[in-house]
């Protein structure tokens, strides 16, 4: 058996939370230094019958700064990105409702330190919808990996 556990590191990047009535979290800022890859993990619940708002993520990707801060934003393309088709750097929807709980599963492989993602909803709705963002990094310049 091979050994993956000293050869990743999760990182949350939105805990488990409730997205209704329009309300979405504030973009989420996270580096893979060090790192030269990384998977993206959205797990969502299933969406009940009622809501009718489409929640998406999107993701824009950064060089560094010489003071170890994100540059200047850009969205995402297709070239770096495996398991989606990025749309003005939209990389995941969930647009209509009573869809069941599923994980995705996204790879990216663009060549950016600096990864923002954007978790929105644009309806109202009385019931909302259970999702979490994870990433995965992978192929460290330094294992392993505490």
């Amino acid at each position: 058996m091979k050994d993956l556990y000293s050869h990743i590191k999760p990182i949350q990047v939105i805990p488990p939370m409730l997205l209704l009535d329009a309300a979405s979290p504030a973009a989420v800022e996270k580096s893979i230094a060090g790192f030269n890859s990384a998977v993206i993990i959205i797990d969502n619940a299933a969406k009940p019958v009622g809501d009718t708002g489409t929640i998406t993520l999107k993701l824009e990707h950064a060089d560094d700064t010489t003071f170890d801060v994100a540059g200047a934003y850009a969205n995402v393309a297709a070239a770096d990105i495996l398991g989606a088709t990025p749309s003005s750097g939209i990389i995941f929807t969930l647009a209509t409702a009573a869809q069941a709980a599923a994980i995705t599963k996204i790879g990216y492989i663009g060549g950016k330190k600096w990864l923002k993602f954007t978790l929105a909803e644009n309806d109202s709705n009385a019931t909302g919808t259970q999702i979490s963002v994870t990433m995965i990094k992978g192929h460290p310049l330094d294992a392993p990996v505490a």
